[in-house]
């Protein structure tokens, strides 16, 4: 579920001990197109964001920065538990093969 702040779209689970996220998180650069702000010359506006695929689409989903350390917890559930079920498929295949060749 997205919780809207503003400009800002937020996981509200990510808040969750068991909340996983797919995607990686990624420095978001822009600039905002007004003529007087410092991004025009300077350096491009920052924020945090999280890049993941949906649909075959590579979606953008910018977030708050009190959010990326709930968000960065979920990535590395997502990922410690996508390493377990690879593990576990590799085990079975190594399973399978022992009995197909006695």
């Amino acid at each position: 579920m997205l919780r809207y702040r503003g400009d800002v779209m937020a996981p509200r689970s990510c808040r969750s001990e068991t909340s996983l996220l797919r995607g990686t998180l990624i420095t978001f650069r822009r600039r905002c197109g007004k003529p007087t702000c410092h991004c025009a010359s300077g350096e491009p506006h920052e924020s945090p964001a999280l890049t993941y695929t949906e649909a075959g689409r590579t979606k953008t989903l910018t977030l708050a920065e009190n959010d990326v350390a709930d968000v960065e917890a979920a990535l590395t559930r997502y990922q410690t538990g996508r390493d377990e079920l690879d593990r576990a498929a590799d085990a079975g295949i190594a399973a399978l093969r022992a009995r197909r060749s006695r």
